[in-house]
């Protein structure tokens, strides 16, 4: 029962990390910056986050059910640190239109995510596999943000 409740409130977790995206999307104002040719189609991001979103959901269970140790509070601690900036990302882009931080948040989430994936391998390598697409999208989510801001610096806020 514990661990199935656990893995309820992982998917809750993301879940509301997942809501600002719902909450903040693409609009007028997305589609009238200059993107790269190889920007994916909007359609492609609902679709990989929610794959990524279970993937991290069930990455995370697997750590909390892990053996009491140290490490394992500490990779939480950065789990959810990582989970907050994902999180704040679609409100800097889409809701405040402010595509440096949009991208300082990124690149922040990016640190915070190599060290999670970092301390989840240590303490379940299953967990860490579960976020390396995730480390991946959010490395071509940076070079798309930053290529973003380079071709628009007059609407980066």
């Amino acid at each position: 029962m514990k661990a199935l409740l656990a893995l309820v409130i992982s998917l809750l977790l993301v879940a509301a990390a997942a809501s600002t995206g719902v909450r903040f999307r693409p609009d007028k104002w997305y589609v009238a910056l200059d993107k790269p040719a190889w920007n994916p189609p909007n359609w492609l991001f609902p679709v990989a986050w929610s794959v990524l979103y279970v993937m991290m959901a069930v990455a995370a269970w697997r750590i909390f059910l892990a053996e009491p140790m140290i490490i394992k509070w500490l990779a939480l601690i950065f789990y959810l640190i990582q989970l907050g900036l994902n999180a704040a990302w679609s409100y800097l882009f889409f809701g405040l239109k402010n595509i440096r931080l949009a991208f300082v948040d990124l690149s922040l989430l990016w640190i915070a995510l190599v060290i999670t994936v970092f301390l989840f391998m240590r303490i379940d390598a299953l967990a860490g596999w579960l976020l390396m697409p995730y480390l991946l999208w959010v490395t071509f989510a940076g070079a798309l943000n930053g290529r973003i801001l380079q071709l628009n610096p007059k609407k980066a806020a």
